[in-house]
């Protein structure tokens, strides 16, 4: 089959022939439509995670969308997403023409949601809903701020605030690019984001925020953590800004705030499943959404540069027919 295949740690994968996939107990054979690639999968090819470094060579590729071949459990022909641990654990993940995948790990679709937008929003997806309704238990008619509004991430989270009745929602983004992102996502108002702590927390305006959803941490974190509303809940899932903020006791306190932490490895597969229907059909209806660009896998290494650069106007994804 046809495949992206990593050679070298750090290096991007190339595009070329590699075997079929051999499903061992408990797997089935997905032919795999589309693939994002992520953050995650950058990370664990660079050989630095904290998984260590994959053994080589390997397909990288951690989510997936496609069509079951062959499994003992569920029917052919079915229609899924998909995660591997490709990168994490041995074995290979999505950016390929076919992957064997653990059937914990398959996500019936049902929605009229297209393949390449079902890819954009994938985990990101999950993780949006489920740091609102799960960790932050928002309430409608409470007021949001999105930390890093301009992501994946955050695009479902402003989407999906909105559909959960927030009364306000505020984005904090980097660029003009991702400021244009958060108001296609529903934002109310988006502020640029500063690394002066004080400068941030006076364009953040009087403590009101009742739920932070936090992918980015460091000097945006605590300046959200300023202007919590009583009994405000920051909700951490990243720190794409560094690994440390700063947050007073005496304002957590005398607000009764909270600073909760969030990862998807903490659901089970049922959670993963019914947020990820849940945010799939918000997206049929339009009311979530994630700016995406299709790249066809035989691009893959210019899509990988593009993504280690930053250099994309949405979520890439990897668009994989037999022609590949």
């Amino acid at each position: 089959m046809r495949a992206a295949v990593l050679h070298s740690h750090g290096e991007p994968p190339t595009h070329t022939e590699h075997p079929d996939p051999i499903p061992a107990d408990g797997q089935s054979i997905v032919r795999v439509t589309a693939a994002p690639v992520v953050p995650l999968d950058l990370l664990c090819a660079s050989g630095t995670s904290y998984f260590g470094p994959p053994a080589l060579p390997y397909v990288p590729g951690v989510q997936g969308v496609g069509v079951v071949e062959e499994s003992a459990t569920v029917v052919p022909g079915t229609r899924v997403f998909f995660a591997t641990s490709a990168g994490m654990a041995t074995g290979d993940g999505s950016f390929a023409e076919r992957s064997a995948v653990p059937d914990v790990d398959l996500i019936p679709l049902d929605t009229p949601v297209g393949d390449a937008m079902v890819a954009a929003i994938g985990l990101s997806g999950v993780a949006g809903w489920m740091t609102l309704t799960w960790r932050a238990q928002l309430q409608p008619g409470e007021q949001v701020l999105v930390l890093g509004g301009g992501g994946a991430v955050g695009q479902v989270a402003i989407g999906a605030a909105r559909v959960l009745g927030a009364s306000r929602v505020v984005a904090v983004v980097r660029s003009d690019a991702s400021r244009e992102r958060a108001l296609a996502a529903g934002a109310d108002e988006v502020v640029a984001q500063s690394t002066d702590i004080d400068e941030l927390t006076a364009r953040l305006g009087a403590p009101s925020y009742d739920v932070v959803i936090d992918s980015v941490f460091g000097a945006a974190a605590t300046a959200a953590s300023r202007v919590l509303a009583p009994g405000g809940r920051l909700v951490n899932l990243g720190g794409s800004s560094g690994d440390v903020a700063t947050f007073s006791s005496s304002v957590l306190r005398s607000r009764t705030a909270g600073v909760l932490g969030y990862t998807n490895n903490a659901l089970t597969a049922e959670q993963r499943r019914d947020a990820l229907t849940a945010v799939l059909w918000h997206a049929a209806a339009g009311a979530i959404a994630v700016a995406h660009e299709t790249v066809a896998l035989s691009d893959v290494e210019s899509a990988w540069q593009r993504q280690s650069t930053g250099d994309a106007t949405g979520r890439l994804v990897l668009t994989i027919t037999a022609a590949d």
